[in-house]
């Protein structure tokens, strides 16, 4: 099975996926595939299946721990995990350094 998905969702995805799955966490992931027209896809996820992350692009994103926090509530759901709007990104605090 193979999803084109944008690489900074990806890198998202990614992060949440290798989490639970070093923890032993099997899950269902869904995701639209509107642009195809085949509507929507469901897979389960366990630590027997074999997953490759490619990119389009050579930066790894900066990631959003906001996006990451609820993508986890997302994979920890019954319906498990799906690709969410990302939130904006949690301010740096006045004296954190760049």
């Amino acid at each position: 099975m193979t999803a084109s998905i944008d690489d900074r969702i990806l890198a998202h995805l990614q992060v949440v996926m290798l989490a639970k799955l070093r923890r032993g966490e099997p899950f269902a992931f869904t995701w639209n595939e509107n642009a195809n027209g085949l509507g929507r896809t469901t897979i389960w996820i366990h630590n027997a299946i074999s997953l490759t992350f490619q990119y389009y692009g050579g930066k790894v994103p900066p990631i959003n721990s906001r996006w990451i926090q609820a993508l986890v509530r997302s994979s920890n759901s019954v319906s498990g995990l799906e690709i969410l709007p990302e939130p904006p990104a949690a301010p740096l605090a006045p004296d954190s350094p760049l």
